[in-house]
C-alpha cells in the first residue's frame, strides 16, 4: 500500500532543503499529504547578575524563534505550491526544542517520517532520533546530511536477518522495493538454523517480495571481524545502493549485541537514504 500521509521534521533553515528535495518528489510520485514540522525552543529564564529575570533576553530569543519558524513556514508552502502537493504546515515550541520529540504525535498518524540525518560534526547538532524510531511505531526515512539523494531510489538494499523489525522494515518499505529496479536482500554472516541453511538466507522474505512484482537477489557478507554497519556500509558503496532498508535495534541488550550496533553506526555516518522500522 502506498504511503499517503508524509511527515516531514524540519529541524532547522539549514537540513530544510535536504529534506524536502526527498519528500516532495516522494509525496507527488505517491499522490501522498505532506505535513511539515518545526519545532522551536522557548528560551529558558536567564538571571541578570543581580538576580533579577533577564527580561530583555528571554524577548530576543523568543522574537528570533517566531522570525525563524515564520521563514521556514513560507518556503515550505511556496515550495509545497510551486511542486502543487498537498501540504500543510505545523510547527509547536517548547523548553526542549526538540523537533525529534515534539511530534511524535503527529509521526503516530503519519505512514513515513522523513528527516535529515544529524550531522555529529555541526556546532548545533540535531537531537538523538531515538525518540521518532522506538516510539512512534512508525517507518522513519533519514536524509544524509552530506550526500545528495534521487528519491527515485532505483537500488534498494534490504539488510536481513530473521528478526521482527527487519521484517517490518521489509514491508514498510515495501512501495520502494517494487518501484526499484533491483532489491538486494543482504545477509551478514548467515548462520544455519534446524530449518533454514546459512546458503538460503533470506531466500523466504525474497520470494515473499517476489510475489509482489520485486526484483529481488539474495547475498550474504562475511564480517571478519568488522561491524555489521561497517559491511553493509562498504556493500552500499560497491553497489551503489539509493536506499538501504534495516530493523532498528538497541532497546535491549541482547538485541544491541546481536545487530544494534549496525543501527547507530548507519546513523552516525550515513552513505545512503536510509529507511528503519522498529
Amino acid at each position: 500500500m502506498n504511503p499517503k500521509t508524509l511527515l516531514a521534521v524540519l529541524n532547522a533553515e539549514d537540513d530544510m532543503k535536504r529534506v524536502l528535495d526527498c519528500a516532495l518528489p516522494l509525496a507527488a510520485r505517491f499522490g501522498a499529504h505532506l505535513i511539515g514540522f518545526h519545532s522551536e525552543a522557548l528560551p529558558l529564564p536567564q538571571a541578570t547578575p543581580l538576580g533579577f529575570p533577564d527580561v530583555e533576553f528571554i524577548q530576543t530569543s523568543a522574537e528570533a524563534a517566531r522570525d525563524r519558524s515564520a521563514r521556514m513556514k513560507v518556503v515550505f508552502e511556496e515550495r509545497v505550491r510551486r511542486e502543487g502537493t498537498s501540504g500543510e504546515w505545523h510547527s509547536t515550541q517548547g523548553y526542549s526544542g526538540n523537533s525529534e520529540v515534539s511530534p511524535l504525535r503527529a509521526a503516530r498518524a503519519a505512514d513515513l517520517v522523513i528527516v535529515q540525518q544529524a550531522d555529529p560534526d555541526a556546532e548545533a547538532a540535531y537531537p538523538d532520533s531515538e525518540a521518532l524510531l522506538f516510539e512512534t511505531g512508525r517507518p522513519v526515512l533519514f536524509v544524509p546530511y552530506a550526500i545528495d539523494v534521487d528519491p527515485r531510489f532505483r537500488k534498494v538494499m534490504v539488510a536481513w536477518n530473521g528478526t521482527a523489525e527487519a521484517a517490518r522494515a521489509a514491508f514498510d518499505a515495501l512501495p520502494f522495493i517494487v518501484a526499484a529496479e533491483a532489491t538486494e536482500i543482504v545477509c551478514v554472516d548467515p548462520r544455519s538454523t534446524a530449518t533454514e541453511d546459512a546458503a538460503v538466507s533470506g531466500a523466504d522474505i525474497a520470494e515473499a517480495l517476489a510475489r509482489h512484482g520485486a526484483k529481488v537477489n539474495l547475498a550474504s557478507e562475511v564480517s571478519a571481524g568488522m561491524s555489521p554497519g561497517d559491511v553493509l556500509e562498504n556493500r552500499i558503496a560497491e553497489s551503489g545502493t539509493d536506499l538501504l532498508v534495516m530493523g532498528a535495534y538497541g532497546q535491549s541488550w541482547l538485541k544491541e549485541f546481536f545487530f544494534g550496533g549496525a543501527t547507530r553506526t548507519l546513523l552516525k555516518s550515513m552513505s545512503a537514504a536510509t529507511l528503519m522500522s522498529r
